[in-house]
């Protein structure tokens, strides 16, 4: 180090411990990784290195993405941004100009946004089927049909398909399956165990699980992962080293907040079921999701007013269950899906699938679930 005030100041470090590990992860949070010479460099690119600078890879995105592939018993994992970023990549990492993907007319407005006005541009085209309706993608399938796409629970309706049915018809058309797992999670089900070749998570929901971070992630088989990774890398959609310790720290609490939330969600269906003010409740069955790896049916509800005009007054009414365009949260909160995740829909679109302006997407915190149901029960009034 200089002898001057300026250097000694600018080249503050500490020596990497030797004898003594931290017990939580360190937060990488450095742009770029330095090297002794010359050779370490050579040995990088040679794949002897690790890493080189922090959109390339760093330790905390790479910790989080191996959590998640673990989980989900696949076999290969990579971080992005957001969700939206990893949904990106999974999908670039498969489709080409010419391409066409069959999809669940169920799915998120922003999945449906950048398939049908982004991807669009680049020539590939999206057409989204009811699979509430069909038995067999057969007359759907074209020569140039690569992908299958749909949602575990799906978004804001949280209908639950045969999943491994439609896996094993995608299979028969040779199409690359991918699947949103976001509202079941890795404790409710692994896609990648029934068939799916990438399974995507916005992990800013229930992975996180606190409302502070946005990050996502994919899994999935070996060779597209490595593809997705590149994209994430080269659309410069990769996650930072904090958010991905943030996601990674709440992951660790995942199992104990799923097991409540959804606990507390199977008793606010029944209590909704019965209200008079309510005139449909979406909620899965015990039925629709037999194929779960555990009997929970999760833990977003979605229900309609009865009298559609007081969906205004509803949200006004309520104290402490907060309305925010998100969810997943320890804290229950509402969401409305014409207004803020639906919006890229048609009004024709959100008719046909039962989007209506009286429909409300609750999400199912931690709280005592008595006071879940009477903040409820006195905006309901």
């Amino acid at each position: 180090m200089g002898e001057k005030f300026e250097t000694k100041a600018v080249h503050i470090s500490h020596q990497p411990l030797r004898h003594a590990r931290s017990k939580s992860t360190p937060i990488y949070q450095t742009s770029v990784f330095s090297f002794q010479g010359l050779e370490e460099v050579e040995q990088y690119y040679a794949g002897e290195g690790e890493y080189l600078y922090s959109r390339n890879g760093n330790p905390n995105p790479t910790e989080l993405a191996d959590a998640i592939t673990a989980l989900e018993f696949a076999e290969e994992g990579v971080s992005a941004a957001s969700g939206m970023g990893a949904i990106m990549a999974g999908l670039l990492a498969v489709l080409k100009t010419g391409d066409h993907v069959l999809a669940s007319h169920e799915i998120y407005g922003g999945t449906y946004a950048l398939m049908h006005k982004e991807l669009s541009r680049v020539g590939i085209e999206l057409e989204c089927i009811n699979l509430n309706e069909l038995t067999t993608l057969e007359g759907y399938v074209r020569p140039n049909t690569r992908l299958f796409f749909l949602e575990t629970i799906t978004n804001p309706l949280l209908t639950v398909v045969d999943m491994p049915y439609w896996i094993k018809q995608a299979k028969q058309f040779n199409l690359t399956v991918m699947v949103d797992n976001t509202f079941a999670t890795p404790y409710l089900v692994q896609p990648f165990t029934l068939g799916a070749d990438l399974v995507v998570h916005s992990a800013t929901k229930y992975i996180g699980g606190h409302s502070d971070v946005t990050s996502g992630v994919l899994v999935g088989k070996k060779e597209l992962v490595s593809r997705a990774r590149e994209i994430v890398v080269n659309y410069g959609a990769s996650l930072s080293p904090f958010e991905a310790w943030l996601t990674a720290r709440g992951l660790k609490t995942l199992a104990i907040r799923m097991e409540r939330q959804c606990d507390n969600a199977s008793q606010v269906a029944d209590f909704l079921r019965n209200h008079p003010a309510v005139s449909q409740v979406y909620y899965p069955s015990e039925a629709h999701t037999r194929f779960f790896a555990r009997n929970k049916q999760g833990a977003m509800i979605s229900f309609s007013l009865a009298d559609e005009s007081q969906i205004y007054s509803f949200y006004r009414k309520l104290n402490w269950i907060s309305f925010a365009p998100s969810l997943a949260g320890v804290e229950t909160s509402v969401s409305h899906p014409v207004t803020t995740s639906h919006r890229a829909f048609t009004e024709e679109q959100r008719k046909a699938t039962g989007i209506t302006m009286g429909l409300v997407r609750l999400s199912v915190g931690i709280e005592a679930v008595d006071d879940i149901v009477a903040e409820l029960d006195q905006a309901l009034k």
